[in-house]
């Protein structure tokens, strides 16, 4: 049985993997997931302890964070007015909820609109669009990296199921 639960917690591990380029799938989510599971279902003497799991939800809620403020800080970036990095944040927030597209489209529309409300030119405002979308898919690698950084701390935690 034990290796059924080793085979399901890698098994959440490569769709959280997979989730963290994929916004409808909460990719550090499942990690941890797997990581409470194994815990749950193996017992403390064959998985990782309360400790692991703490900095595993830590770095979850980074990765949540680095959705959220990306957008804002590729904006401020390249040189966006307060309007266009309160455009970036409202789009990303509504753009959660319109999958891939939305997580990309938003923030860069929000930070567009925004520098137009500011009366900035169109130059002005597509600069800060684009560092919106280029802050958008710094924290998409930033997000990948976490998780990989949780897999292996996981591992590297876990005594050796043989």
């Amino acid at each position: 049985m034990e290796l059924f639960w080793w085979f399901v917690t890698v098994v959440l591990f490569a769709v959280g993997l997979i989730g963290t380029v994929l916004p409808l799938v909460p990719g550090t989510v499942i990690i941890l997931a797997g990581a409470i599971l194994h815990r749950i279902m193996l017992g403390p003497e064959k998985s990782i302890g309360w400790r692991t799991i703490a900095v595993l939800v830590l770095l979850t809620l980074a990765t949540y964070a680095l959705d959220f403020v990306s957008g804002y800080f590729g904006a401020r970036y390249f040189g966006a007015t307060k309007w266009g990095l309160f455009g970036a944040i409202v789009g990303a927030l509504i753009g959660i909820f319109f999958g891939i597209a939305g997580l990309f489209i938003g923030p860069v529309i929000g930070a567009v609109l925004g520098e137009f409300v500011a009366g900035k030119r169109m130059i002005d405002a597509g600069r800060a669009g684009w560092g919106s979308l280029l802050g958008s898919l710094g924290a998409m690698i930033a997000k990948l990296v976490i998780s990989l950084v949780m897999i292996t701390i996981f591992f590297l935690t876990v005594p050796p199921p043989f």
